[in-house]
C-alpha cells in the first residue's frame, strides 16, 4: 500500500474517532458525519484503485 493511501487511511480512522467523540460530547452533527462519509469513500476509492493491476 503506497504512503498516500496509508496516510488517507489513518486520516479516515482519526476522523471517525474525532466525529464520534464530538457526537458523544456535544450531540450529533450531520455535516460532520457527511464529511466523514465523503472522506471514507475517497479512501476506499484510493485503496480499490491501487489494488487493481
Amino acid at each position: 500500500m503506497p504512503d498516500s493511501t496509508k496516510t488517507m487511511g489513518v486520516f479516515t480512522i482519526g476522523g471517525l474517532v474525532a466525529v464520534t467523540a464530538y457526537t458523544v460530547a456535544l450531540g450529533s452533527n450531520g455535516w460532520l458525519w457527511f464529511g466523514w462519509v465523503v472522506i471514507g469513500m475517497l479512501t476506499l476509492a484510493m485503496v480499490l484503485s491501487r489494488s487493481t493491476p
